[in-house]
């Protein structure tokens, strides 16, 4: 009798899947290892609220995590987006312990987490930890500045390929399971304004979009439809860890 094939167990995401994490010398991650918890993070779970007291950091590996600011009449717009680059709760070494925005799940995944007393415990040693958060935060405000200028002054089309791009960017496939509605809220538009948008960018071939499924066909078709906030925001990023030294066999997502 012929023996049946063993299921594919899949691997549990690594730590080092996260650029923070992999960045950090041995001694300091070997600190924090036994402390970090791995989490599922389900598409729209809520990290926190506006107000709200942190007790945990979040070191995303394959999830995507949304920033956004909640306005008095419920509508709500992302300020910007935390994936394998980063990490949610900066208010935890910043001082603040709350935030007037709110965090949720974008694309689900996993995530590494810690305890807030511990991060704040670990940034306080003064080490490689402390300079790569506080370089990460420096980044994280570009990317709001830029976010907010984008919102004002550029069209839905070109907010749409930053967006996708800036996702596109922290995801090792190019499909993302993404509603149209859950776009425009995350940008503060109208839905018809996506509807267009992707209509626009699907007729010249750059993506395909089927019912709550995004697949980037041509990526360079993106990057010449963007407007440069994209590439403003990567190019802060990159130059910010431009000297980082990853642990030895750790290769970072960085495109």
């Amino acid at each position: 009798m012929q023996d049946l094939p063993r299921p594919v167990v899949p691997t549990p995401p690594s730590p080092n899947q996260n650029q923070l994490l992999a960045a950090l010398p041995a001694v300091e991650f070997d600190r924090l290892l036994p402390h970090l918890e791995l989490v599922p993070m389900p598409l729209g779970e809520i990290l926190y609220l506006p107000g709200g007291q942190l007790q945990h950091a979040f070191f995303p590996t394959t999830a995507i995590v949304s920033l956004h600011y909640v306005m008095e009449s419920g509508a709500s717009a992302e300020t910007a987006g935390v994936g394998n680059e980063g990490v949610v709760g900066i208010s935890l070494f910043m001082g603040g312990n709350t935030t007037p925005s709110s965090a949720v799940v974008q694309t689900s995944g996993h995530a590494y987490r810690l305890a807030g007393r511990l991060l704040k415990q670990e940034f306080n040693r003064g080490g490689l930890m402390q300079a790569l958060l506080l370089r990460y935060t420096q980044a994280l405000i570009t990317q709001m500045i830029q976010t907010a200028a984008c919102n004002r002054h550029h069209s839905v089309e070109q907010q749409l390929c930053r967006w996708l791009l800036l996702t596109l960017d922290r995801i090792p496939s190019g499909e993302l399971v993404m509603t149209q509605d859950l776009i425009a809220s995350m940008l503060g538009v109208r839905r018809e304004g996506i509807t267009e948008a992707a209509g626009n960018l699907q007729r010249a071939g750059h993506i395909r979009y089927r019912r709550g499924h995004i697949s980037v066909v041509e990526r360079a078709g993106l990057e010449a439809r963007a407007c440069e906030c994209y590439a403003v925001v990567k190019k802060e990023l990159g130059r910010l860890l431009s000297d980082v030294r990853y642990r030895q066999g750790i290769v970072a997502v960085a495109r």
